[in-house]
């Protein structure tokens, strides 16, 4: 679960380092490769909660 954490950590470090500095110019550009980035950063955090409940209900069981 540690390695999964810390991909996502890096993840949102890129994120807002990208949106610091905007190297992209162009606002239409730099509006796609923000929705493209958030999009990842949420499907994967669904896959951590996706990870964390298959886990749960392994103890369950």
């Amino acid at each position: 679960m540690k390695k999964q954490l810390y991909i996502y950590a890096g993840l949102i470090i890129l994120f807002v380092a990208y949106n610091f500095y905007k190297p992209i110019k162009d606002e239409r550009s730099d509006t796609v490769i923000n929705i493209l980035f958030a999009s990842i950063l949420f499907l994967y955090i669904a896959y951590i909660a996706y990870l964390v409940l298959k886990k749960i209900s392994k103890k369950d069981q």
